[in-house]
C-alpha cells in the first residue's frame, strides 16, 4: 500500500493540520506553492511540481534546496501543477492519495480538483479531499461503513452522476431504504450518525460522500 499526500495551491486558512497526517502518508507531493507549504510545516518534500509562478524566487530556492526530486514545468502548459501532482501519484502507484489545499479559493479550481477524484475512482484509487472543513471521497456502487468522526460530524451524499440508484442509510438520524436520487436534489444533505459508525449501500452511480462541520474551533 503507498500513500501520498498531494498538497495544492490553495488558501492556507483552509489547510487541516498536516502534521496529524505524517504518519500515514509515504510520500509527499507539494504542486507549486504547495511544496512551499509543506517546508513551512517541516514535513520532507519527496516531490515538488509545477511551474512554481506562485512563489518568489527566495521561496523557490528553498523549494529546490530542501526538496528530494524536482519536476519545473513551463508555465504555458496544458495541465494544471495539481494534475501534474497527481499524475506523479499515479506513476509512483499510490493505493490511497489525500488532496490537501485544493479547495476554499476560486470556484472553478475547486469544482475541477473535485472531478479530479472520478479518474481516480476509475483507477480503484482511494481519493480524499481534506480541508478544515470537509473531507470529500467518491464511491463506486457498494457497501461502505462510515466512521464517526467528530471533527466532521455532518454527512452529505450527492450525486456525481446523474441518478444513483437504490441508496439505504443505516443507523443515521435520517435512515433511507432503497432510494433513488438525482442531480439537484437536497435528499441526503446535512445527515448525522446515531451511532459510531453507519452503513451506507447503493448499486448504480457514483456518489460523493462529503464529511463536513461547521465552527472550525471545535
Amino acid at each position: 500500500m503507498c500513500v501520498i499526500g498531494i498538497v495544492g495551491n490553495g488558501p492556507s486558512a483552509s489547510l487541516p493540520n498536516l502534521v496529524l497526517y505524517e504518519d500515514e502518508v509515504d510520500i509527499w507531493i507539494g504542486a507549486d506553492r504547495g511544496a512551499m507549504t509543506l517546508v513551512n510545516e517541516g514535513i520532507k518534500v519527496d516531490y515538488a511540481v509545477g511551474d512554481f509562478d506562485s512563489v518568489t524566487t527566495k521561496e523557490k530556492a528553498s523549494i529546490l534546496e530542501q526538496a528530494k526530486h524536482k519536476d519545473i514545468h513551463p508555465s504555458m502548459k496544458n495541465e494544471t501543477d495539481l494534475e501534474i501532482a497527481v499524475n506523479k501519484a499515479y506513476e509512483l502507484q499510490a493505493t490511497k492519495i489525500y488532496l490537501f489545499g485544493i479547495t476554499g479559493g476560486r470556484l472553478d479550481h475547486g469544482l475541477i480538483n473535485v472531478q479530479l477524484l472520478h479518474s481516480m475512482v476509475n483507477k480503484n484509487i482511494q481519493g480524499i479531499i481534506v480541508d478544515v472543513w470537509n473531507k470529500i471521497e467518491m464511491k463506486k456502487p457498494g457497501k461502505y461503513t462510515v466512521l464517526k468522526d467528530d471533527d466532521y460530524t455532518y454527512i452529505s451524499f450527492i450525486p456525481f452522476t446523474e441518478h444513483v440508484k437504490n441508496i439505504s442509510l443505516i443507523d443515521f438520524s435520517y435512515p433511507l431504504k432503497n432510494e433513488n436520487i438525482s442531480w439537484g436534489s437536497t435528499r441526503l444533505i446535512s445527515n448525522e450518525l446515531k451511532l459510531n459508525s453507519g452503513r451506507v449501500s447503493f448499486e448504480e452511480g457514483l456518489l460523493l460522500f462529503i464529511q463536513s462541520r461547521d465552527d472550525i474551533s471545535c
